[in-house]
């Protein structure tokens, strides 16, 4: 029996074109672009397009269940819960690689960078590695 590797590389089951927010982004309007895209969490660039942060679900969570932000929240952005820096990873790198960075990082999601480094052109998620596992195919 011969095993498929399936895709071998970030850029070969990354999801392209991520939905990109800005540090001055309203946490109400981040909440509401998640929910409609159905997605757990978006890069965060500055005024100048350079990534600065990723923003997820789990930081709205922590922003509904701690006092202090919750009752801040109509005037906090993206810059006030984002984590930061953002991991990275470039589209050549292994999945086995993304897969080892996540874990080490206790993370979901990392960044994929153009060869610049600070250019988001996808998101590499646990979802996307279990989807680059169900590709394996026994032949």
């Amino acid at each position: 029996m011969i095993v498929d590797p399936g895709p071998s590389t970030v850029g070969d089951v990354m999801t392209p074109d991520p939905i990109i927010v800005t540090t001055s982004t309203p946490l109400a309007e981040v909440a509401q672009l998640l929910d409609r895209h159905g997605v757990s969490g978006f890069p965060v660039v500055d005024a100048t397009g350079q990534l600065v942060g990723v923003i997820s679900q789990t930081d709205l969570l922590h922003a509904r269940t701690t006092e202090e932000l919750w009752g801040s929240w109509p005037g906090l952005t993206a810059r006030h819960l984002m984590s930061s820096p953002a991991l990275t990873i470039v589209a050549s790198a292994t999945v086995a690689e993304a897969a080892r960075t996540m874990e080490a990082h206790r993370v979901h999601r990392l960044v994929v960078v153009a060869p610049d480094g600070t250019t988001p052109i996808g998101l590499f998620s646990t979802t996307d590695l279990v989807r680059a596992m169900a590709q394996r195919v026994d032949q």
